[in-house]
């Protein structure tokens, strides 16, 4: 099968990239810089710009599309810059045709109980609000403004990989959730970036989620 991924190079588009590449599909890498996209025989570096002319074309000809775009946690304006570059995705995956697009958003927008999310919660930390708000605002616009894109969204659980005071361990085995945030006993679960991977590439080569957000966690 044919797999692109926007933001190829970011900590979780770069381990997409490799499970991917892995499991023998062709894979376009669309990075800014080429010269770190990984390097396999199956993967293509393409340097794109989601708000160029020419990016629906270049999104067009594949199974499905995994994006893992992010302007960066250090960005001071991640939260305008991460909504105007789905804004652009989603126009351009509109006019590719893009069969499935899979977003992955972030923990915040969870239910924690209902009508509550995460991002609402006083532990919820403060420095990485803007861009995890942003991220909950573009789960509600796709679910009420973007019927006409093939679109489905990967929320990863609190805890992810070691930075997130996880794991970077590859266990080949995850559970799956909806729009609950899972929990391993009395604390929010977790998943290393590696098997997060795992779900992300058996869901685009299954194209399971159309239209719907879910999580995964460790086992």
């Amino acid at each position: 099968m044919k797999f692109a991924v926007i933001g190829a190079t970011g900590y979780v588009g770069n381990a997409v990239v490799r499970e991917l590449a892995e499991r023998g599909h062709e894979v376009t890498a669309f990075v800014r810089n080429t010269g770190k996209a990984l390097a396999a025989p199956n993967v293509t570096a393409v340097q794109a710009d989601v708000h160029a002319a020419d990016f629906a074309a270049q999104l067009s000809g594949f199974d499905a599309v995994v994006s893992a775009f992010n302007p960066g946690w250090t960005n001071p304006n991640i939260g305008r810059d991460f909504t105007a570059g789905y804004a652009a995705i989603l126009a351009a995956a509109k006019v590719a045709k893009v069969p499935y697009l899979l977003a992955v958003g972030g923990a915040g927008s969870l239910f924690v109980a209902p009508g509550v999310q995460l991002i609402d919660t006083p532990e919820f930390p403060k420095e990485i609000f803007d861009g995890a708000n942003a991220a909950r605002n573009l789960l509600r616009d796709l679910q009420t403004q973007h019927a006409d894109v093939n679109w489905a969204m990967i929320s990863p659980p609190a805890r992810l990989g070691a930075d997130g005071g996880f794991s970077e361990e590859r266990t080949g085995q995850y559970r799956l959730g909806g729009d609950e945030l899972l929990m391993a006993g009395e604390m929010p679960a977790g998943i290393s970036v590696a098997d997060l991977a795992i779900a992300i590439a058996d869901d685009v080569e299954q194209k399971a989620h159309l239209h719907q957000r879910f999580t995964a966690a460790a086992v």
